[in-house]
């Protein structure tokens, strides 16, 4: 009794889950406004091939600091091959693009 209960359950959530995928869904369109700027380029080949612009977007204006961190978090943290350098290169850009004038 128990089992069939739990498969007639099961039935209906199916269903739902079906229904659910035949309605049309809006995804909402928020424009990034991406900053040209010295040593883009780095940024572009070292980042935005693991991450969107839109979650460098999301973290707002930040001090050189925490940019810098973020940096070698992503080298750290998830192995991204970013040369030492171009770590201070890309901190750089960050900063000055999108930085709260902070240190």
């Amino acid at each position: 009794m128990k089992k069939t209960i739990f498969a007639a359950l099961l039935s209906l959530g199916a269903l739902n889950l079906h229904a659910a995928l035949n309605e049309d869904v809006e995804v909402p369109y928020v424009p990034f406004e991406i900053k040209m700027g010295k040593h883009f380029d780095l940024v572009q080949a070292n980042c935005l091939t693991c991450h969107s612009f839109g979650y460098i977007l999301n973290q707002g204006k930040q001090s050189r600091t925490f940019w810098k961190e973020k940096v070698e978090k992503m080298v750290d943290a998830f192995k991204a091959p970013i040369t030492k350098e171009d770590q201070a290169l890309i901190t750089d850009y960050l900063a000055e693009q999108y930085g709260n004038g902070q240190p």
